[in-house]
């Protein structure tokens, strides 16, 4: 269990709130709500617990491959 930044544990099973967030390769992560998020990442839409987040990126997440290679092999003859 970690600590948050004025001292309260945060774990797995604490009452934060997450985002779904996703880049421009189409990877999927989760960050705490209210934090500014890195360059590079959107927020997705869904707003939940920690493993509501983490069971969307479950259900939408099918192809880890960054879309990058994905359209790479779509345009490579094999």
């Amino acid at each position: 269990m970690a600590t948050g930044t004025g001292g309260e544990h945060v774990g797995p099973d604490s009452d934060e709130v997450y985002l779904v967030v996703r880049n421009d390769e189409e990877q999927y992560s989760i960050w705490r709500a209210g934090l500014e998020l890195p360059a590079g990442w959107h927020a997705e839409g869904l707003r939940g617990s920690r493993r509501e987040c983490l069971d969307h990126i479950d259900v939408v997440w099918t192809d880890m491959r960054p879309l990058s290679l994905r359209r790479r092999l779509a345009g490579a003859d094999v």
